[in-house]
C-alpha cells in the first residue's frame, strides 16, 4: 500500500466508494470501470483513479477493478469490523432526529447513549438509545469507552460542552453547531454546518456551477 499521506477530500469519498462496491457485489457485478464508478457518484474519473492511487494498485489497466476485492479492500482499509462507540450531546430536535434516523445502523460506529441536561428527558430512550443527565458523561465515557461523540448543543454551550467532553477522554468530534470550536491538537473535530451547505448549494444553483462530493 502506498506510504502517502490521504487527502481529507479523498479521506472523505472512500466510504462512499465502499458503499457503491457492496452495490455492486450484491447486484452479482465481478468488475467496475472508472467510468461506471463516474457515472455512478457523478465523481471525475480522474478523481476517482487519483483516489485509488492513494491506496496502492487496486485495479488492472484494460480491466478496471474487481469489485469483491475493492469490497474487502475498502472494509479492512476502514477498518468496518472495529466498532466505534459513539455519545451523542444534546437531545434536542436536531439530536433527537439524528437518533430516530438510525443514522449508524450497520456502520462500523455504534451510538450508546445519550446525554442532556433536561431532567425530563433523563431516563427515556430515543430509538433504543438511553438518555443520561449531562452530568453522567465522564462515567458513561468510561463505561462504554466512548471516543467519539456528536455536539447538537445550542451554539452558546457548545465552547463548555466540548471542553468537558476532551476532559472526558473523546478523541474526535462531530458538530453540528455553527460554532467553531477549540480543541487540543490531538482531538479531531469535524464541523457539520446545515446552513452553510444550504446556502452553498443555492449559491451555485443560481451561477450554474457544481462541485465534486
Amino acid at each position: 500500500m502506498s506510504e502517502q499521506k490521504i487527502p481529507q477530500v479523498t479521506a472523505k469519498r472512500l466510504p462512499v466508494y465502499h458503499r457503491y462496491m457492496e452495490k455492486l457485489q450484491a447486484s452479482g457485478k465481478q468488475r467496475v470501470s472508472s467510468k461506471d464508478i463516474s457515472e455512478a457518484l457523478q465523481i471525475d474519473p480522474a478523481t476517482i483513479r487519483r483516489d485509488f492511487s492513494y491506496l496502492g494498485e487496486l485495479g488492472k489497466k484494460g480491466y478496471g477493478y474487481n469489485v469483491n476485492y475493492l469490497v474487502n479492500f475498502f472494509r479492512d482499509f476502514l477498518k468496518k469490523d472495529q466498532v466505534t462507540n459513539v455519545i451523542l450531546v444534546g437531545v434536542g430536535n436536531l439530536g433527537t432526529a439524528l437518533l430516530n434516523y438510525n443514522l449508524y445502523k450497520d456502520e462500523n460506529s455504534k451510538i450508546v447513549a445519550a446525554v442532556d441536561v433536561d431532567s425530563s428527558k433523563v431516563g427515556s430512550k430515543v430509538n433504543g438509545v438511553p438518555i443520561h443527565h449531562f452530568s453522567d458523561l465522564d462515567k458513561l465515557c468510561k463505561e462504554y469507552a466512548v471516543t467519539v461523540a456528536i455536539v447538537t448543543v445550542p451554539a452558546q454551550v457548545a465552547q463548555s460542552v466540548v471542553d468537558q467532553l476532551v476532559m472526558a477522554g473523546i478523541q474526535g468530534i462531530l458538530n453540528f453547531t455553527p460554532v467553531r470550536l477549540l480543541v487540543p491538537k490531538e482531538v479531531r473535530i469535524h464541523y457539520i454546518d446545515l446552513t452553510v451547505e444550504l446556502q452553498t448549494l443555492i449559491y451555485l444553483l443560481k451561477n450554474n456551477e457544481r462541485f465534486e462530493a
